[in-house]
Order: C-alpha cells, then sequence, then structure tokens
C-alpha cells in the first residue's frame, strides 16, 4: 500500500519533516540507508507504529539523533499507527526544479509542505480551505493594518507579529529561505508553489493533532488582543466556562467528533465554525457558517447570509431550542445595527468630509484623529461587535461599547470641532439618539441619584 493512498484522517499530520530540515539544514553524519524496511518501536505507552519504508526509515535514523523532538512527534500522530506508516518522504518529497525543492542526502524533498502537498491524500479539506477567508490571510499588504506595521512601526514589527498569524509570502533567494518571511505557519502563507495557506498552523506539526485543532486555545494564538479578542470572549461566554469545567467529557479523541453524538458537555471554536452535526458534514472553510462580517468599520452582512445563518442555527439548535436561537441572533442584529447607525456610518462620514476638506491628510495616520477613528472601530467597535456575536457580556459592554462612546463624544467629536467643523458634529448630534449630550432631564437625574444613594449611601 502506497502512502499517499492512505485515508485522510491517517493524514492529516503530513505538514512535519521539511519545515524543519529547512531550518536545521541537512543532519552531519547521517548513516547510510537500511537495506530493508524496519518497524520503528513507538514508546511502550503508545499504540504501535506501523511499517517505515526505506525511505522514511533513513529520514528517521538521521533525526532521532539530531532533531529527536520531531521524531517524537510524529510517533504520537495518527501517520504513524497507520499500517503503512506515512513518513517524512512521503510528505516532502520533491520534483527538481520546485521552487524550494533542495538536494539532501540524495533526494529531492521541498523545503515547506503546502496544502497543495496536503492535497495528494486531502483533497477535499485543502479545496475547502482554499475558497475559505482564512485562505486569503495573508493578502494584507495593502491593507490599512500593514502600512501601520510597516510604515509607521517597522517592517521587523510585522515578520515578528502580523505576518506570524496572517502568512508571509515565503520567499527563496540563493537556494535558501528569506529569513524575513520564514519560519512562518501563519494561516494565510502565501506559499512558493503557489498555493496559500498553511495546515499546520491549526494542525500543529509535527503530530498534527486533531485533539488541538479542536480545543479553542488553537484558534487564540491569532483570535486575540484588542482588536479581535474571541478567545478572552470565549472564555468569559458561557460556552468558554462550559467547556474548561467539562474537558474530560468533550471527548476530543473521537475520530468524528459530532456534537450532540460524540459530546454535548460544550461547543468549542471547531464545534460551531466547523465541525459536523446530525445535518452537517464537517467544513475546513472556517468562514461559510458566518452571516455578518465584523471586521470593516461598518459591518456588512455577507452573501447569502441567511443561508450561511441557517447553517450556524442548525448547530445551535443542537443544544439550544429554537426561540433561543432566534431571539439569540435578534439581540446579536440589534447590538451591531446599533454600533453601524449611531457611531460607525456618522464617523466615517465625517472622515471623508474631513478629507474632502483636506482638513486632514490623505496619508494615514499623520493626523491625530486618523488615529482616534482607528481605534474607535479597529479596536473598540470590534470587541462591542464580537463581544455580542459570542455572548461576551463584559467585552460587549465595558470593552466594547463603553469605549466606543468614551472615546466618540470624548475625542473625536471634539477633535472634529478642533479642526473647525463644528457644523459636521452639529448635525450628528441633532439625530435623537445623541440628544442626551443636550443634558438629562431633571426626573432622569433624580432617579439615578435615589438609586445610587439607595444602593451606597449618600
Amino acid at each position: 500500500m502506497q502512502p499517499l493512498q492512505l485515508h485522510a484522517t491517517r493524514s492529516a499530520h503530513r505538514l512535519a519533516f521539511i519545515a524543519a530540515i529547512a531550518i536545521l539544514g541537512p543532519a552531519a553524519g547521517c548513516p547510510p540507508p537500511s537495506a530493508h524496511n524496519v518497524v520503528v518501536k513507538s514508546p511502550a505507552d503508545k499504540p504501535a507504529l506501523g511499517a517505515v519504508n526505506e525511505d522514511d526509515q533513513e529520514c528517521i535514523e538521521c533525526h532521532e539523533g539530531e532533531t529527536p523532538g520531531i521524531v517524537s512527534h510524529w510517533k504520537t500522530s495518527a501517520h504513524a499507527r497507520a499500517r503503512q506508516a506515512v513518513g517524512c518522504y512521503a510528505c516532502h518529497q520533491a520534483k527538481a526544479g520546485e521552487p524550494d525543492a533542495v538536494e539532501h542526502n540524495g533526494k529531492i524533498i521541498a523545503t515547506i509542505v503546502s496544502p497543495s502537498d496536503c492535497a495528494r491524500c486531502h483533497k477535499k479539506e485543502s479545496d475547502e480551505f482554499q475558497k475559505s477567508h482564512h485562505a486569503s490571510a495573508g493578502d494584507i499588504l495593502a491593507s490599512l493594518d500593514n502600512v501601520l506595521g510597516e510604515v509607521v512601526e517597522g517592517v521587523p514589527a510585522v515578520t515578528n507579529g502580523c505576518l506570524q498569524c496572517h502568512g508571509s509570502r515565503v520567499k527563496v533567494k540563493a537556494g535558501k529561505l528569506d529569513p524575513a518571511t520564514w519560519p512562518n505557519t501563519g494561516i494565510g502563507r502565501l506559499n512558493p508553489d503557489g498555493s496559500k495557506g498553511s495546515c499546520s498552523a491549526c494542525h500543529a506539526r509535527h503530530t498534527f493533532s486533531s485533539v488541538l485543532a479542536r480545543r479553542p486555545e488553537n484558534c487564540g494564538k491569532c483570535h486575540m488582543g484588542p482588536d479581535h479578542p474571541q478567545i478572552e470572549i470565549y472564555k468569559e461566554s458561557k460556552h468558554g466556562v462550559a467547556f474548561f469545567g467539562s474537558v474530560p467529557e468533550m471527548n476530543l479523541k473521537s475520530k468524528k467528533w459530532r456534537v450532540g453524538v460524540d459530546y454535548s458537555a460544550a461547543p468549542t471554536c471547531a464545534t460551531c465554525h466547523m465541525s459536523a452535526t446530525a445535518n452537517l458534514p464537517i467544513t475546513h472553510d472556517i468562514g461559510s457558517r458566518i452571516s455578518w462580517t465584523l471586521r470593516p468599520v461598518i459591518s456588512k452582512k455577507l452573501d447569502n447570509w441567511d443561508k450561511r445563518r441557517g447553517e450556524m442555527k442548525q448547530v445551535c439548535t443542537t443544544c439550544h431550542g429554537g426561540q433561543w436561537v432566534d431571539n439569540f441572533y435578534a439581540m446579536f442584529d440589534s447590538a451591531v445595527n446599533l454600533y453601524n447607525s449611531k457611531f460607525a456610518a456618522p464617523a466615517k462620514a465625517i472622515m471623508e468630509e474631513l478629507k474632502k476638506a483636506k482638513l486632514i491628510t490623505l496619508t494615514p495616520f499623520d493626523d491625530k484623529i486618523e488615529w482616534i477613528f482607528f481605534e474607535l472601530w479597529h479596536h473598540e467597535g470590534r470587541r462591542a461587535r464580537h463581544g455580542a456575536a459570542m455572548m461576551g457580556p463584559d467585552y460587549t459592554q465595558w470593552h466594547g461599547f463603553y469605549e466606543v462612546a468614551k472615546h466618540f463624544y470624548g475625542e473625536f467629536l471634539p477633535e472634529v470641532e478642533r479642526l473647525g467643523r463644528k457644523d459636521l458634529v452639529d448635525k450628528v448630534l441633532s439625530d435623537q439618539r445623541h440628544q442626551w449630550k443636550k443634558g438629562l432631564s431633571k426626573e432622569l437625574r433624580d432617579k439615578i441619584k435615589t438609586y445610587y444613594n439607595g444602593r451606597y449611601g449618600k
């Protein structure tokens, strides 16, 4: 049986050895190839390894001495435990002339195992991933975030920061990988063979464990921080509380891992966004069940949003009643619409007017108000929206809408006035929802005072 004919679930760990070889270089003093197939013994507490062919055995004998951690990780993988083990060469074999191919101890290997390589066994998964938003995460070169990083902060900040999640455009120079672009396992990595993405971003090499990919911390490597704190929100939410209190009941090692069948204690990121249900197959198009895009200044519903939402509702109704799910979405939509109409749309319109009047330049971040506006939507506004999406009340309120309101009224609008456009401020404040700025009624002031005194004393 050829290694590349193995079942897909056995092949999910294939992206392993080339990355290490590329970084470390050919191992010195490697022994000659074995003359016959050898079965490498697994640790005593692990299932037996499958038969290892001669090409892979040669790699293993070298790297057990040179990089033993890599070999140890591989031995725990489903690849290694297949009847005919899927080893190093099955994943890293290459043809002469490929952009990142190198000669290594008499063999031609590819330095990077890309989704195209994985597709030899995992075509469905690779095809789904290639059309996903994850796969395009590396296309940020002209984005405002990238300008902020490369120009305002500096290229090394981006190399070691943004691109480690988004993915770099990996370049080969003089037969070696450019250290400005590698090592990198960003989810949208632009590979030398033209493919996008890195399977090892989620299925960490060299184990390529489904268990790791199913845990929320795996997503939290990138989905965290001031502008997209999904992992922090998840930990705050009832879903996260239930997960971390019920890990032994999550059956994370299950082969099919279908919610409502193999586990029901809690959902993880993978449960909602990609895993199978009774009516939905697993998908590696991670955004196919998302109905809003919460990234831009003003949130938009995506194409086919109703179909997308219908699929997510199928996940929700595994554990929740239909009315509960419908009402949650009504609450969520109301929060997004409030953010859009009360804060984002007026602020964006003002910024466009300021540029038109040449009161600010076309260069981003060289005017104070541009920093205020950027954080208003990119940090605080996203936190409010993501908090509502994932049922994280503190992120919706105090890290979200509170910060939006504080900076909209306390910094953004005053800066517009300082730039001489009080007329734009007055236009915004004429909206009924901003009337509180003209002063609260005596009745409401007295009500607040009475409540405070009754709860805390005078």
